[in-house]
């Protein structure tokens, strides 16, 4: 018993003496944050991006990619651009980045899955235009290449008008479930 009495005070010690000895919670460092494979640039501040997918001001964000739309134009038919084609077209450039978050390939092609255009033109159907021929050539072989975890691609994407008068609305989302929304007035 007398041995006991002795153990437990110096047991109570020798723990107070350790839990003097550990810092702080509140000084201990932090674990280092994971490094990010990419840093994409949003003008809006952090209170104002969407949790999820959204398409503001010309930039598709989602889980995967990152979309800006670049420059767009109407190219009449034989002009440069639309050399091929019987119908003005609306050409939209684009830079496509590979967030690296996905084990699927990425490539500047990924802009035909994330929208559709419309011109709303038909007063008894949807009018969805169809894509194109590639209206600039420089991106003839890298259109179809994979974009490393990170990397940002430039492209571009063509659709035939039904006129050149009517807006088109550029909807990005997929399967039907609308992310956002984007009007390109032609005349």
């Amino acid at each position: 018993m007398k041995r006991l009495s002795v153990l437990v005070p110096f047991a109570l010690l020798a723990s107070l003496t350790l839990a003097g000895c550990s810092a702080p919670a509140a000084q201990t460092a932090p674990a280092p944050a994971p490094q990010a494979t990419t840093e994409v640039e949003v003008d809006a501040p952090e209170a104002e991006i969407p949790a999820g997918p959204s398409f503001v001001d010309g930039v598709l964000t989602t889980d995967e990619v990152v979309i800006k739309i670049t420059d767009s134009k109407v190219i009449p038919v034989g002009e440069k651009g639309n050399e091929y084609g019987d119908k003005p077209v609306l050409a939209i450039w684009y830079d496509t980045t590979n967030l690296g978050k996905s084990d699927q390939d990425i490539t500047p092609s990924e802009f035909i899955f994330q929208f559709e255009a419309f011109q709303d033109n038909d007063p008894n159907r949807e009018n969805t235009l169809d894509v194109a021929g590639l209206p600039d050539d420089q991106f003839l072989d890298s259109q179809t290449e994979n974009i490393k975890a990170g990397g940002t691609v430039a492209n571009a994407i063509a659709y035939s008008l039904d006129d050149t008068t009517t807006p088109v609305d550029l909807v990005a989302g997929r399967f039907g479930d609308e992310i956002g929304r984007m009007t390109f007035k032609l005349g």
